[in-house]
């Protein structure tokens, strides 16, 4: 890639049409099967459909296949590899070392955030195996993207914006031990976003809120040059589950950001056309558990969503005056009826209801249920703003320069776009001197500039007549509506890439390889083998016992977030119990960010836990 690539999601093809016309210069979609969000599969002619559209701009499309598969899906996964590289996808997403060493066809390969690629060794060892781009962990700093770019050539991937997982992409198996859902096979059940009441090892309750685990959203749309400074060539947004409006709203905000960098450093954009969403985007309206910038920086302060995993909204202020279903707050201006409200209740669960109506600065809601003078009120949906972008006519267009002359018979309307296409016309008539030159040639320039409906907006427009001539609105019409519709029907090639991945011989920067190296068929196990390694353990999928091993990696410590971090001093475990009965044991790896996290059996810890419930809470 010659420049900066904005990469948005596609739960559906509908949904990738919308992004790429907010200005994606690619999309990511799952195909029927073997995609990371199980939920969010698509036939092979939707592809072909999404990626026919994409190809007009020179925007690319991306399958995701970045499951771990079987033996017997091995055949089958590289079966459909084949149909979407037929259908004109641009590049497979996969952590599956199973498929290159089964053989596909000569599609580029990107290696999945799920593939765990978090260091230079691994970076250098994929890219000589032949992926073309990595996908690097969510939880990098600045300082491990300049080392990976450092030690590598080829493209990397960064997420921008959207969810963010607790633990280690593709490290983590608590799903998978808890009801039997693996999140490598698409099925995560998101126990990071459960209730849990946490206890220290002595029992004591720690107030870490009610969802220990859930983190607030990336937004890194200020930060896009200094990933780019690092060495990220693909900004990616997060979301293959958002609705259509989510993503238009996302990316119209990250194609405003991005091109600010474009322009700043002088260079080219990475698909054509410009895009003109219809509405001004902010993602403060749209769904997000808080903004954080993750690890971007190095070990942050606050990133977590402990109160609620859920969408609380912008705030308006304190809630008072209650009575007759209805409040007064600050904000009450900012709200209309259907408007979302949401609200705390003095358990610290999130409520919410609907506005009905605003009338002399007091709110009516459908419900006040859990509602109390002096809590924070928060607008979860905005109405007329999500109207907006559904309403919105988002479209993309290519710029077109016009040239308007004369010859001996008539006129000739020359069109060029910036695809390098080219069509004209010519108007054969007689020849009018106008008695009003000015309005004349105004009246020219007014209608010839009315590109309308036709996919392009213009540029430059010349008018080059030997004499000032008068053509009716009509005629003109009809010329600027012809040529544009030739010059809309001009093909245009799209050049694929091409990438026939060989059979490499090169070292594995690990020997040993225990049930999170995800190796699940016999052909991931036979491409790791051939590049050095000497022990190869049972996946988790395939019934590896996960008694008294990690089942979570992660760098979010929930010492610090409780205000008890020892600084590197020695430290014992957190107990997590969920409203299930789980136990998870949380062990700090103090000033190595690498916490984890451990399944106990069912019960080992309840009866301390309920004997201690009496016990005043640590505060953070």
């Amino acid at each position: 890639m010659n420049s900066l690539e904005l990469l948005a999601p596609a739960g559906n093809a509908a949904t990738g049409l919308a992004a790429i016309n907010c200005g994606a210069d690619a999309v990511y979609i799952g195909a029927s099967r073997f995609g990371a969000r199980e939920a969010a599969g698509n036939s092979v002619s939707d592809i072909a459909a999404l990626v026919k559209y994409a190809h007009r701009y020179n925007a690319r499309v991306y399958v995701a296949l970045n499951t771990i598969l079987s033996d017997e899906e091995i055949p089958q996964a590289v079966e459909l590899a084949e149909r979407v590289w037929e259908a004109g996808a641009d590049a497979l997403i996969i952590q599956d070392m199973g498929l290159p060493e089964a053989g596909l066809p000569p599609i580029p390969l990107h290696l999945s955030t799920q593939g765990n690629c978090d260091t230079p060794e691994k970076a250098r060892f994929y890219e000589k195996c032949g992926f073309s781009r990595i996908i690097l962990p969510r939880e990098f700093s600045i300082a491990e993207i300049k080392a990976v770019r450092a030690a590598v050539s080829c493209g990397l991937e960064f997420f921008v914006h959207g969810a963010l997982c607790v633990g280690q992409s593709g490290q983590c198996y608590l799903s998978q031990a808890i009801g039997g859902r693996s999140g490598n096979r698409g099925r995560c059940a998101q126990p990071c976003r459960k209730v849990y009441r946490c206890t220290d090892s002595e029992g004591m309750p720690v107030d870490i809120g009610r969802y220990p685990l859930s983190l607030k959203d990336f937004n890194l749309s200020k930060r896009l040059n200094s990933l780019y400074l690092a060495g990220v060539t693909s900004f990616k947004i997060e979301g293959r589950l958002k609705d259509a409006n989510y993503v238009k709203n996302v990316v119209s905000l990250y194609r405003r950001e991005l091109d600010k960098i474009l322009a700043k450093h002088s260079l080219p954009a990475a698909s054509n056309g410009t895009a003109v969403p219809g509405f001004v985007p902010d993602v403060c309206k749209t769904f997000n558990r808080g903004y954080t910038s993750y690890f971007l920086d190095g070990n942050p302060v606050d990133i977590a969503a402990n109160d609620t995993p859920k969408f609380r909204g912008e705030p308006l202020g304190t809630a008072y005056e209650l009575k007759e279903g209805s409040f007064r707050v600050r904000g009450y201006n900012m709200l209309h009826p259907g408007d979302g409200l949401a609200w705390f209740d003095r358990n610290g669960i999130l409520r919410g209801s609907l506005v009905n109506g605003v009338k002399d600065g007091r709110v009516r809601a459908e419900s006040l249920a859990g509602l109390e003078s002096g809590a924070q009120v928060f607008r979860n949906y905005d109405r007329i703003f999500v109207q907006g972008i559904a309403r919105a006519r988002s479209e993309r267009l290519f710029r077109v320069s016009l040239e308007f002359s004369d010859y001996e018979r008539g006129f000739i309307l020359k069109a060029t776009d910036e695809l390098g296409r080219s069509a004209e016309k010519k108007l054969p008539v007689l020849k009018s001197v106008a008695h009003k030159p000015e309005q004349a040639e105004e009246t020219i320039r007014r209608q010839l500039s009315r590109t309308g409906e036709s996919g392009f907006m213009l540029e430059k427009l010349e008018i080059k007549l030997s004499a000032p001539y008068f053509l009716p609105v009509s005629q003109l019409n009809e010329l600027r509506r012809e040529v544009l519709a030739r010059l809309a029907s001009e093909e245009t090639e799209y050049i694929r890439q091409e990438i026939k991945i060989k059979k490499t011989r090169h070292v594995f920067p690990v020997k040993k390889l225990d049930y999170r190296g995800n190796v699940m068929n016999s052909f991931a196990a036979a491409f790791y083998k051939r590049h050095g390694v000497r022990e190869i353990g049972k996946a988790a999928e395939l019934g590896a016992s996960l008694e008294g091993r990690p089942l979570m990696r992660t760098r979010y410590c929930l010492r610090r977030q409780a205000g008890l971090c020892r600084k590197g001093r020695d430290t014992s475990p957190f107990y997590l119990e969920s409203e299930e009965g789980d136990i998870l044991r949380v062990e700090f790896r103090c000033g190595e960010c690498r916490n984890e996290i451990f399944l106990e059996s069912r019960g080992m810890r309840k009866e301390d836990n309920h004997e201690n419930k009496s016990r005043p809470e640590r505060k953070r």
